[in-house]
């Protein structure tokens, strides 16, 4: 855990969720609640974890990192 105020504590977050917002065009609030929800766990199931690969774990997917551990 690091210090309070540290600027990097919630980088990998933040970025997830500007990516996850900007990918999705979920703020121009033109969808219901269920596609909304629908659309994330398509987004997070089936690109973020399994096809987008993170520069934070060595450009690997997080399904494939998981496999080699």
């Amino acid at each position: 855990m690091s210090r309070k105020g540290n600027c990097w504590d919630n980088a990998c977050a933040e970025s997830f969720f500007k990516t996850l917002k900007w990918e999705l065009d979920v703020l121009e609030g033109r969808h219901t609640k269920t596609q909304v929800r629908a659309a994330v766990f398509e987004y997070i199931e089936i690109y973020y974890n399994k096809s987008r690969r993170h520069s934070a774990i060595g450009y690997a997917t997080p399904v494939a990192l998981t496999k080699a551990a």
